[in-house]
């Protein structure tokens, strides 16, 4: 039964959030509960502001506290080079490569005709008035490697050859860290035809 007090309140709230069950929730309710005033005000403003101020960029959809995004105004970065990725978690993912020095593009989900995701409920139309202006020579698609990621690589370089650019996709294959006898056989099959010369 839920506590009815404002501790039991705050449990319920944090079981909410991905990934937290009732007894971390009840964990992180008495964490808080023991720690200072000045601590909790500093995270819950930090809340308050994540909620006020960030937004996505007009160009790329990523998140941004400023619009166009970091990435879509930096100088540096190559303007003809986009990378598409599902979702803005992923474009952290491939900066900490720190190797990749285009531009991006978040389609904010994958094609999943399951869940009703169809290619109207993703940043697509979006992507192709970028392509199609002719300033991009190459798109990478970096969609997540599972049945709806591949379908929607499928999709888009279907939509994005005819506009005349390169269209790649992320090799995949075995995990650094991890034991061949452990593959199954679609991830055998890409690490195999994603080899490269040394």
């Amino acid at each position: 039964m839920a506590r009815p007090d404002p501790l039991g309140k705050l449990i319920e709230q944090l079981q909410r959030l991905p990934g937290i069950g009732s007894k971390s929730a009840q964990r992180l309710a008495f964490h808080i509960l023991k720690t200072p005033r000045e601590e909790v005000e500093r995270l819950a403003d930090a809340m308050r502001d994540v909620k006020d101020r960030v937004t996505y960029c007009s160009t790329c959809s990523n998140i941004t506290d400023v619009d166009p995004c970091y990435y879509c105004t930096e100088s540096s970065r190559d303007h003809r080079l986009i990378c598409v990725v599902e979702q803005p978690e992923n474009v952290t993912a491939v900066e900490k490569t720190r190797d990749f020095k285009g531009l991006y593009h978040v389609l904010m989900g994958a094609l999943s005709p399951l869940h009703g995701i169809g290619p109207d409920d993703l940043k697509i139309k979006e992507l192709l008035t970028r392509v199609g202006n002719g300033s991009t020579d190459e798109v990478i698609l970096a969609t997540n490697p599972n049945v709806e990621g591949e379908a929607t690589a499928i999709y888009l370089a279907k939509l994005l050859k005819p506009l005349g650019v390169r269209v790649t996709r992320i090799a995949m294959g075995v995990p650094v860290g991890s034991d061949l006898d452990y593959a199954d056989e679609v991830t055998m099959q890409r690490a195999m035809e994603g080899r490269r010369e040394l």
